[in-house]
């Protein structure tokens, strides 16, 4: 599972490559933002009601969680393959297809989600397991991102080819994972609406759990509005002085959040033994207020520590919700919840994008309005957080 999601990360890092590098820059703004909005738009309906539904119908199949996440693969070396001869010719399907590779990198998320509980070795966390997992990653990212720079200085083609190799080589790491990814013996099956409903309790999913899947939904959606609003705000209106360096400027900013994540893993492994319950409710407060930082102070040093924060606070949220899951959810319906609540969170990101792609590109308002959305995230959570204590009080005063 180790070199598979090396393999992941380091096709991802190949495709953001070419995508900041190249092709990003190679369609006018305004007509990318069209693309962009309106594919998101297209995807979030389907995506918000077919995901509930893909776990229990892979888990009909012997090997439908292999094939699923050999399929997330394969779908992104064909359409890397099939970008590097569009990028000459600018082609209409260039956008389509470059956000087809992103939403199967999302569904990657998804179908992994419920593989990792099934490989855990005995005595190994799940936090544990998924720090580890996050080392890899940065690990397959260093190697790829650099050697698909040097690719791109050939010909923008070049890099997409090479992510194109590596993903092909993901999906053979997909086919070769253990027989047992394709094992639910012994699991029961919870839709994503009983992960946040108001009877939690009657799947075994306890109010602590859902409180960190809504701050974690609520970094997700900051995630993603970043990724798209600064993407295009950086390009269109860069700061002074980096007019003429606009990748540099998107490089740094983007970066930020990956330097955050990496971070945030080393943090994770240390943290382990903390109470997770509230390490969720300290980062969005930590990103609430990043947000309004930057929205009062906009500048690279801000932007920068907006990023900083959004990496290391989704992060370090994402290993505390894996604690919480493994602490609180029964082992019956543990990889369930699990792969679930991954859909949830990728479905707020997609969310977040959609949210900072249709933004107009001016910063003040463009941050303003993210930071009073996270705000408002922010009294939402607390107060349902005090409606759950109140009602344990009361179950406890009548018990």
């Amino acid at each position: 599972m180790l070199e598979l999601n090396a393999f992941n990360a380091g096709g991802d890092a190949a495709l953001a490559v070419s995508l900041a590098g190249t092709l990003f820059f190679t369609i006018p703004s305004e007509e990318a933002r069209g693309q962009v909005a309106l594919f998101l738009g297209v995807t979030m309906l389907p995506f918000a009601i077919v995901a509930p539904l893909v776990g229990p119908f892979l888990d009909r199949f012997r090997r439908g969680r292999r094939w699923a996440i050999g399929t997330t693969f394969a779908v992104r070396a064909f359409g890397c393959w099939a970008l590097a001869g569009a990028v000459a010719s600018n082609s209409p399907w260039l956008f389509p297809t470059a956000l087809t590779c992103l939403v199967a990198s999302k569904a990657y998320g998804v179908t992994r989600a419920a593989t990792v509980p099934r490989l855990l070795p005995p005595r190994l966390s799940l936090v544990k397991a998924n720090s580890r997992i996050s080392i890899a990653s940065i690990a397959g990212a260093t190697i790829a991102g650099p050697l698909a720079t040097g690719g791109s200085l050939i010909g923008p083609e070049w890099s997409l080819r090479f992510a194109a190799l590596v993903y092909a080589g993901g999906v053979v790491m997909a086919i070769l994972l253990p027989p047992r990814v394709d094992s639910s013996e012994g699991e029961e099956h919870v839709a994503i609406l009983d992960v946040t409903n108001a009877r939690p309790r009657a799947f075994g999913v306890t109010p602590i759990v859902v409180t960190a899947l809504r701050c974690n939904a609520g970094l997700r959606v900051l995630s993603g509005f970043l990724t798209m609003f600064m993407a295009f705000l950086l390009r269109q209106r860069p700061f002074e002085g980096w007019e003429s360096r606009p990748t540099l400027l998107l490089g740094l900013v983007i970066g930020s959040v990956g330097v955050g994540s990496t971070v945030g893993t080393a943090l994770g492994s240390m943290l382990r033994d903390r109470k997770p319950e509230s390490i969720v409710l300290v980062v969005l407060v930590a990103d609430a207020a990043a947000a309004v930082y930057a929205a009062l102070f906009f500048g690279l040093t801000s932007a920068m520590v907006l990023g900083l924060v959004a990496g290391l606070s989704q992060q370090l949220g994402k290993l505390s919700l894996d604690a919480l899951i493994q602490r609180e959810v029964p082992e019956s319906v543990r990889t369930s919840v699990f792969a679930r609540s991954e859909t949830l969170l990728q479905l707020s990101w997609v969310i977040g994008g959609f949210v900072g792609v249709v933004m107009p590109l001016n910063a003040r308002l463009g941050l303003f309005t993210i930071a009073a959305l996270m705000l408002g995230w922010l009294v939402f959570v607390f107060r349902g957080l005090a409606v759950g204590r109140r009602a344990a009080r009361r179950r406890t005063r009548t018990a």
